[in-house]
């Protein structure tokens, strides 16, 4: 029965460490994705960035200038906005390439060796960073795949390490725990890179980050297992609740069953879900800030903590919707399936409304950074509701089928942007208008699509090797 779990507290046990080390790893992968959004700004010589008379006199200046000593000794180059473009954007295109094959490996070597050595390259290729800057362009280009190279198999890795350790009950929970470390550290490290950026030099965003990094994989791999079995420490009830709850959804079948996944329709639900949120997640992501300071003219101390603002909303959401959508599930008996519909229409329809009105409030920034915020925020229901159902439909293939849905993710982070970024050339408020419309239908969409094909039931396809070896 599903609550065979009253002997298991979930205080200290295997699968919640397991969850909270997941979550700082996550937390740290967002920290050296995003430093480099704000290090960029002090690393390019101010007069080669943007002609600043394109800055928009829509809105009044209203920043309290701070005359703090700052700290300019960092080195500057002259990149124009294209080259710039090209560094932001390069990440993307090493973390595209490893999605699947990430999703594939985990199934064979298993999840903590690929997650571990993810983020173990992606922090030494983040301390080489500054050298790379050095040695000129095409380099830190390269160092930046490289990175998203190093990224890319860490989503996979984790999908695939829960189909093993996540009881189908305490799913969202725990993945909702690991996962929101990403909008953790995008809330930690872009106030943060901005004061080391202030304070010491651009430099130093890139050396402590991916020194932490590397601290966090001596403790992941020495504390870490793969499944239940091969835990050092696991208690014997805990290990047994785990494996008994998981034991009619896991195929033994050892072939991935290409053919069928890809023609699963509550797969590709997944997919349009998975494009059309992050197409609104990556936009913000990387144009927040410009978008505070060309229309809202904030100065960048400010900006650095109304930036995070929206993800720390976001976070906060994740984790508590995790706990709503299990206790619906297990003690409201909701189905699986409506539960991850609900919350996903909340979690893109949310923000779609919010983002439109955050275009047409004008020059009321604290109704601007409330609306963003709260478009941000409600994002996060999404976590529990497509971003797991990857394991609801097929738990043996979650790490792949997350690879497959988060490889189409990634084109919104590689297109978005760019065509903000060409649809802004003016700074003007109508401009923005037009960027959040595109992203909030694109939203809509995504949410009615998953509505109408979404599943919540483990598919035949994902179980046919059980049945092949029972019967």
């Amino acid at each position: 029965s599903p609550h065979a779990n009253v002997g298991i507290p979930a205080c200290c046990s295997a699968r919640y460490n397991l969850a909270l080390l997941a979550c700082f790893g996550f937390f740290l992968l967002y920290a050296l994705r995003v430093n480099l959004s704000v290090a960029l700004v002090d690393m390019v010589e101010t007069n080669t960035s943007l002609a600043k008379n394109v800055t928009s006199n829509v809105c009044p200046e209203h920043s309290s200038t701070i005359n703090a000593p700052r700290n300019t000794t960092g080195v500057k180059y002259s990149w124009d906005a294209d080259t710039q473009g090209w560094i932001l954007g390069s990440f993307f295109y090493g973390y595209i390439i490893t999605q699947i094959p990430g999703g594939y490996l985990a199934s064979k070597i298993g999840g903590k060796l690929l997650l571990g050595f993810g983020i173990f390259g992606t922090s030494v290729f983040t301390l080489l960073t500054p050298l790379a800057a050095n040695l000129g362009v095409g380099y830190l280009i390269a160092v930046r795949a490289l990175e998203g190279l190093g990224e890319g198999v860490t989503f996979p890795a984790m999908h695939s390490m829960w189909s093993s350790w996540a009881p189908p009950l305490e799913r969202s929970k725990l993945l909702s725990i690991s996962y929101a470390g990403a909008q953790l550290g995008t809330v930690v490290s872009l106030p943060l890179s901005g004061l080391i950026c202030y304070y010491m030099n651009w430099v130093y965003v890139f050396y402590i980050f991916g020194a932490l990094g590397i601290l966090w994989w001596f403790f992941w791999m020495f504390l870490v297992s793969d499944t239940p079995e091969t835990h050092r420490s696991i208690s014997h009830a805990e290990r047994e609740y785990i494996l008994s709850s998981l034991k009619d959804q896991l195929s033994t079948q050892k072939s991935v069953p290409w053919r069928p996944m890809l023609e699963s329709l509550p797969l590709w639900a997944i997919v349009v879900a998975h494009f059309s949120y992050n197409w609104t997640f990556y936009t913000l992501l990387t144009l927040l800030p410009t978008y505070m300071k060309e229309i809202l003219r904030f100065d960048a101390q400010e900006n650095g903590f109304l930036s995070a603002l929206p993800y720390f909303g976001c976070w906060l959401c994740i984790i508590l919707s995790g706990q709503i959508a299990d206790y619906l599930r297990e003690k409201q008996n909701f189905s699986t399936v409506c539960v991850r519909k609900c919350f996903t229409l909340i979690g893109m329809i949310g923000p779609a409304v919010f983002l439109v009105a955050a275009g047409f409030i004008g020059c009321n920034y604290a109704l601007a950074v409330a609306f963003v915020t709260i478009s941000t925020t409600l994002g996060g229901f999404c976590t529990s509701g497509y971003s797991i159902n990857h394991l609801d439909i097929a738990p043996s293939y979650a790490g792949i089928l997350l690879g497959i849905t988060n490889s189409f993710a990634t084109i919104p982070g590689m297109v978005g942007p760019v065509i903000a970024k060409n649809l802004t050339h003016n700074n003007t408020v109508e401009e923005w208008q037009m960027v959040f419309y595109i992203a909030a239908s694109i939203n809509l969409f995504g949410a009615i699509f998953f509505a109408l094909f979404a599943s919540g039931e483990v598919q035949d396809w994902a179980v046919s090797g059980y049945h092949l070896h029972r019967n």
